[in-house]
């Protein structure tokens, strides 16, 4: 599995190279999760993620000077930032978004539809042998 996400991964930033961004892994991510979760604070994406609070500033940071977040107070605590995708970072996300599918396509062809939907079956079930480890 990890050699199969390794391979993804390379691709996608192989393929995006050159493109007007040049996002690293951790950043599309980032994007990822605001794009789910639209007016989340950088604190819910710590939970969500696990990751060093002073990592995902300096990504929260960065995404925002480069316009790709938009940042609103909240009106109930106004010691809360709400963090949401701009105009760009939405139309960069759904360009991904669309890029990824085409990936997973083609790691996909000359599968059925058959065994498509066992390998998403047997991957669901280790996700949730898993998860179920996470106590």
């Amino acid at each position: 599995m990890h050699t199969i996400m390794h391979l993804f991964r390379s691709r996608r930033q192989r393929s995006l190279r050159g493109e007007d961004h040049e996002l690293v892994h951790m950043e599309v991510k980032v994007l990822g999760f605001f794009a789910r979760h639209p007016g989340a604070t950088q604190s819910d994406l710590a939970v969500y993620s696990g990751r060093d609070k002073a990592q995902l500033a300096r990504l929260v940071r960065g995404l925002r000077e480069r316009g790709l977040l938009a940042a609103e107070t909240d009106a109930a605590d106004r010691r809360s930032t709400r963090l949401r995708l701009s105009e760009q970072g939405l139309a960069l996300h759904a360009g991904l978004h669309r890029h990824d599918g085409e990936l997973a396509a083609t790691a996909l062809a000359g599968l059925s539809e058959a065994e498509q939907a066992t390998l998403l079956g047997l991957l669901a079930r280790v996700r949730a042998n898993l998860e179920a480890g996470d106590d």
